[in-house]
């Protein structure tokens, strides 16, 4: 035993493989996530989460691209190069560190033009490592546990007001009746939705996701919203963007 010193407890850490399906964007727990499959690697992903158990889950591995791109240069035979295509030749350094475990709950095929499919975000991840020796690439991962963190309910409020002000600027003259929108009380949920709904760059984003708790993160919505807030007061007139329905939370 050393003086003190807190060791390592390995078997605390449970890590899972996971299809991986790099998006241009992060997707949050509770956002609802409609994709369109036509790409062959993505196919095959499909193909697989088909094969198992409908009463069960169809998890995969949602991660923002950091290098590269999401959809993959073709050959001159028209298939795409690989399962990394895109990415480079390292693909966990071209991804963010964390993303999003999704669950496929509705896909449906469209013949030669792939799939539709709809997943919803189920938990936060860290990536570990990734594999692009099979058809598409897979991920291990390490599940974050969800963490409230100090002051999250007295933050709800300011956010809730924040987000409300934010919307009206978006909706310009146009502003439907914001009223009416019913925003989540629970701090958590209520930081997932706001991350997803607020119209920011990607670095942005995966910031918000990466936040070690809810009252982290929604501390940063609020800098964010008012940030945001003050900059559309001074752009021409928006057309009206209803935030609320696109962020759809599952919660």
């Amino acid at each position: 035993m050393t003086d003190g010193a807190a060791l390592p407890v390995p078997w605390l850490t449970v890590t899972e493989r996971l299809p991986l399906f790099p998006l241009s964007s992060a997707l949050f727990p509770g956002l609802v996530l409609p994709l369109n499959v036509f790409e062959e690697r993505y196919r095959a992903l499909v193909h697989d989460l088909l094969e198992l158990p409908d009463s069960g889950p169809r998890r995969f591995a949602v991660v923002a691209i950091k290098n590269g791109q999401e959809v993959a240069p073709t050959g001159q035979d028209g298939r795409d190069s690989g399962a990394a295509a895109g990415l480079g030749d390292d693909p966990l350094a071209a991804l963010y560190a964390f993303g999003c475990v999704a669950d496929a709950a509705g896909i449906s095929h469209r013949g030669e033009e792939g799939f539709e499919l709809v997943a919803t975000g189920v938990t936060r991840f860290r990536l570990l490592s990734v594999d692009a020796s099979g058809p598409y690439l897979t991920a291990e991962i390490e599940e974050l546990p969800e963490e409230t963190g100090t002051g999250a309910g007295a933050l709800v409020p300011e956010v809730t007001r924040a987000f409300r002000a934010y919307q009206k600027k978006l909706a310009g003259s146009r502003e439907r009746t914001l009223s009416a929108q019913e925003l989540p009380d629970d701090a958590t949920v209520l930081s997932y939705l706001v991350a997803a709904a607020m119209i920011v760059e990607t670095p942005a984003k995966q910031q918000l996701l990466e936040a070690t708790d809810s009252a982290a993160r929604l501390t940063e919505e609020l800098r964010l919203l008012r940030r945001e807030t003050a900059v559309i007061d001074k752009l021409p007139s928006l057309p009206a963007v209803d935030l609320v329905q696109q962020a759809i939370c599952a919660n």
